[in-house]
């Protein structure tokens, strides 16, 4: 897909609404600029909040992957309640 557009004043552009609509661009969203060999790459962002931002460390997302493949494989043992938990954690 690939549309051309015009630069303005003060080297504004303008993003065409199909490629706007394709891409999921709201007003407000930021957005990355590369520039490659092929030409410049516009990628959207996503913000995090800094009071959640440790979740989305590399090294929390590879023990969440961990987590969630012990999970599908059975490793994981669940409890009903507070009282089936404590049980468990006597019996070891």
């Amino acid at each position: 897909m690939s549309t051309a557009t015009k630069i303005q004043r003060n080297y504004q552009i303008t993003i065409p609404a199909r490629i706007r609509k394709k891409a999921h661009l709201r007003v407000g969203d930021l957005v990355d600029f590369e520039v490659t060999e092929e030409g410049i790459l516009i990628k959207p962002q996503e913000t995090i909040d800094r009071t959640q931002a440790w979740f989305w460390s590399k090294e929390w997302q590879e023990e969440e992957k961990k987590v969630q493949e012990d999970f599908r494989k059975g490793k994981i043992k669940t409890n009903r309640n507070i009282d089936e938990f404590i049980k468990e954690l006597d019996k070891k």
